[in-house]
């Protein structure tokens, strides 16, 4: 094949009080025609910056210091502003890790696909809309034409990403360069935006540079890899045969750290199986002679959570979503049915409130070894080893050992508690609204800690939250819980897509609609009721009392789960569930 864009012995240099380091050093390497080449490094390997000098837009500190870049055989170093323009985005695109900072946040999603357009070609404005509507299609946009007028932040991060890939093939490049585009997205998106790439690459035939620290990505994609050390390309070759017979010692170690795929339990494997469970809480019932009582608070809940899951149980305050929590990882054991676990599992949990549960007394470095010492490990030198490498893992300075919990913010003692439970080596990590009381900017950090966790070990989490929009962007399956019963239960996108029970549409409606005058609430979805006023007789739906949607047997029958999807289950606890009536 002929040979498109070529690397030939650059070097890069960044400028850094005074002195010029190289960042990247003597790298050569060629993408054919057609051909998907992954480039995959750590961070500061030099990989974005050779992507950077490509398309010119190395940052004011860096420069060129020696080599060639060349596309179709022309040398595009040097171009000036107006040769740089008729290449940019006509010939040669480029998407980005963050959409969201490469997008314009005052420009809408139509002008800013239709943009090259206006720069490249002479179509007039309707034709330029038809493109756009066609090319938001392509990546699988649905309304696409609603899209046209709403700006970047009203977008999820999967749709922002989409938004831009249409911008970049929009003018049909030969060449789309791809830096970390999968990175800042959670694990399913994370998938449809490789599938895409992939469709994009066979039906125009695109050539692809695909940058990522990541080799499960680069394995999932890429025909070809080189990888990055230092700014030096350590080794190439076909992907399979660098994953199998990785020859320098980095790559070992990046092979090293793939998950072992060969120890994923199947779908019909279940590391925690719950069939029927009915958990009880005990209180105290009123009265001038008070005394214990007993309380069914989870009712008739079956549940698979399986390896490598992230599994979302979503619903309001006193839904009992928290009290199967602490059934889970064996803190109530008042419940009747089954509940199964694999002979690996250990679970742990993360609560709301980090510093509740952390001993104040105790510094972080004893808190932490805690769980080594249950596990055995007597070795005080090893432990302390253990500790500073989790702190290290969880983004905090080993430093961090000798404090106290009282000198941490929200977000750090979050991270001890996350880190605590790992040390336990626990599977699955319930996280009990692990985020609801830390400000937006801290639980953004702690979502991507658990999310980078997750990747690295494969991990089980069990995240339970009253937050819809949280559950959307980290959460493979999700459970919907109301008054200690599933009504709703399927992947993320299906549930989004379409919700089926009246009470899972209330919730999403109470999401679309905060900061809504009254007026502008549709008049049916209006619920005079919260869950503390709710009763549930026992013998009819438990929704009843607050549901827009109710018929009369509703009153006196409870609904049976029903499954109304189409490839996936989507399992839906309502009488109209297979109706369009809801």
């Amino acid at each position: 094949m002929d040979t498109l864009f070529d690397v030939s012995h650059l070097t890069i240099g960044f400028e850094d009080n005074g002195e010029m380091h190289k960042v990247v050093d003597d790298i050569s390497f060629s993408i054919a025609q057609g051909e998907i080449l992954g480039v995959v490094g750590e961070s500061g390997s030099g990989k974005s910056m050779t992507a950077l000098a490509a398309m010119g837009l190395l940052p004011p500190q860096a420069r060129v210091l020696s080599g060639n870049v060349a596309f179709e055989g022309r040398s595009i170093l040097n171009l000036d502003k107006n040769e740089r323009s008729l290449l940019s985005g006509n010939k040669m695109s480029m998407i980005f890790q963050e959409p969201m900072t490469s997008l314009n946040p005052v420009m809408k999603i139509g002008a800013q696909v239709g943009e090259s357009l206006k720069l490249h070609t002479k179509m007039g404005r309707d034709e330029i809309r038809q493109n756009v509507i066609r090319a938001l299609t392509d990546v699988g946009l649905s309304d696409p034409e609603g899209l046209l007028n709403k700006y970047p932040h009203e977008l999820s991060g999967g749709m922002r990403q989409r938004v831009m890939i249409a911008q970049a093939m929009i003018c049909s490049p030969k060449l789309l360069i791809a830096d970390e585009p999968t990175t800042a997205l959670d694990v399913i998106v994370q998938g449809q935006i490789l599938k895409l790439l992939k469709k994009l690459h066979k039906e125009r035939g695109v050539s692809i540079l695909f940058i990522s620290h990541d080799l499960n990505v680069i394995r999932e994609l890429c025909q070809n890899v080189i990888v990055m050390y230092n700014g030096v390309i350590v080794e190439r070759g076909r992907v399979e045969d660098v994953l199998k017979h990785p020859q320098h010692e980095y790559t070992k170690t990046l092979v090293a750290s793939i998950p072992d795929n060969t120890t994923r339990v199947s779908e019909d494997q279940p590391i925690l199986s719950m069939d029927h469970l009915d958990v009880f809480y005990r209180e105290e019932m009123g009265g001038f002679f008070k005394k214990k009582g007993r309380r069914r608070v989870v009712k008739d809940l079956s549940l698979q959570v399986y390896e490598g899951e992230l599994m979302g149980i979503v619903g309001e305050s006193g839904c009992g979503k928290s009290t199967l929590a602490k059934t889970i990882v064996g803190l109530n054991r008042d419940f009747t049915g089954t509940m199964a676990m694999d002979k690996a599992v250990h679970p742990q949990m993360v609560f709301q409130d980090p510093f509740g549960s952390l001993n104040p007394a105790r510094k972080i470095g004893w808190i932490m070894s805690e769980p080594l010492r249950v596990r055995g490990i007597r070795d005080k030198a090893r432990r302390k080893q253990m500790v500073s490498e989790m702190l290290e893992n969880i983004g905090l300075d080993p430093s961090f050992y000798d404090r106290y919990p009282h000198e941490l913010s929200g977000g750090q003692r979050q991270r001890i508690s996350i880190g605590t439970a790992l040390l336990m080596d626990s599977r699955p990590l319930v996280a009990d609204e692990p985020v609801s009381a830390l400000d937006v900017t801290v639980q953004s950090q702690i979502l991507e800690l658990l999310l980078d966790i997750h990747k690295k070990r494969h991990l089980t989490i069990l995240f339970i939250s009253h937050d819809l929009n949280i559950v959307r962007h980290i959460c493979h399956r999700v459970a919907v819980i109301y008054l200690g019963r599933i009504v709703e239960m399927a992947d993320v996108d299906e549930i989004y897509k379409n919700p089926c029970h009246p009470y899972t549409r209330m919730l999403f409606e109470s999401v679309l609609s905060d900061g809504a005058s009254k007026d502008e609430q549709p008049e049916e979805e209006s619920i005079g009721q919260d869950i503390e006023d709710s009763t549930d007789t026992g013998t009819g739906c438990p929704f009843y009392s607050r549901c827009a949607c109710a018929m009369e047997r509703c009153a006196h029958q409870a609904p049976e789960s029903i499954d109304v999807g189409t490839d996936r289950p989507h399992l839906v606890r309502c009488f109209r569930a297979d109706s369009k009536s809801i």
